[in-house]
């Protein structure tokens, strides 16, 4: 995988014969108290290696835009205004200066139904983003989102029950942990295999070198901890590589064995 462009906001990336599009909607700031152990306890205490801003942890929030130049796939949309922080929302300045048209995309794969990942559907001034939208790829546990502001989009959902391809370099991966329907989507191009894990890991500082640390959000904490530490594991794999939602924008790396744990290297210098 090669960087060929960079900007502000956005990273592209030559992968075989696809394009993969790093694209940055902002941060946003979490306590370090988020964090949990093994028995579901707050954690005892932070290494000195995870950086604060402030007080708190500074989570990048990013989407993943991937095209062979026909067909093209976003994978998860952002905070659009749907948050209380005005830190996210960038996704639509990031396309522009991408120069991808939004209004030409026609599939959306969403990670799972948390507001930074899905409420970009839905543009800052409450109209749909994407003009041209014909399906939205989500977990079939997480689709009772489509009520209120996204109730329009709910007739164009393809709810994901098992492994399921979406096209023939795009396959959604049902992992549920972090949410009932968290799904994986595996980017496969002549240059190796790319996994967009949502939100398997939130804090790359710690739960890389301790993959078994949690997250206070994670609707079942073993679950979501056997769920990362098996694609980890998948991750090591010669040409495999990660896109990460809270990876350090642009978010995606290569994921290498580390005594006991794993290490993070990534393809191009953070972003912002």
């Amino acid at each position: 995988m090669r960087l060929i462009t960079r900007g502000r906001h956005h990273a592209t990336f030559e992968f075989g014969n696809l394009r993969v599009t790093a694209l940055r909607d902002g941060y946003i700031d979490m306590p370090p108290t988020r964090l949990r152990d093994e028995d579901g306890c707050a954690l005892a205490e932070l290494p000195a290696t995870v950086p604060l801003v402030g007080d708190n942890l500074r989570l990048s929030v990013n989407a993943f835009f991937v095209t062979d130049g026909t067909r093209s796939l976003l994978i998860d949309t952002g905070a659009s205004n749907n948050w209380h922080d005005p830190t996210m929302g960038l996704i639509y300045d990031a396309l522009d200066e991408a120069g991808i048209d939004r209004q030409h995309i026609t599939d959306v794969a969403i990670t799972h139904n948390h507001e930074d990942h899905v409420s970009g559907l839905i543009a800052l001034d409450g109209s749909e983003a994407f003009g041209r939208l014909e399906r939205v790829w989500i977990g079939a546990g997480d689709t009772s989102v489509f009520t209120g502001r996204l109730e329009p989009i709910r007739d164009r959902v393809v709810p994901v029950t098992e492994k399921a391809a979406i096209n023939d370099w795009a396959t959604a991966i049902p992992t549920p942990g972090h949410t009932p329907g968290h799904t994986v989507y595996e980017i496969t191009s002549s240059a190796g295999h790319l996994f967009a894990w949502g939100d398997t890991v939130h804090v790359p500082s710690l739960q890389f070198e301790r993959p078994k640390v949690s997250w206070e959000f994670d609707g079942d904490q073993a679950q979501a901890r056997a769920a990362r530490v098996d694609l980890l594991e998948q991750l090591t794999q010669p040409h495999h590589f990660v896109a990460g939602a809270h990876l350090d924008s642009p978010g995606i790396a290569r994921v290498t064995p580390s005594r006991e744990g794993y290490a993070l290297e990534y393809l191009a210098p953070p972003i912002g």
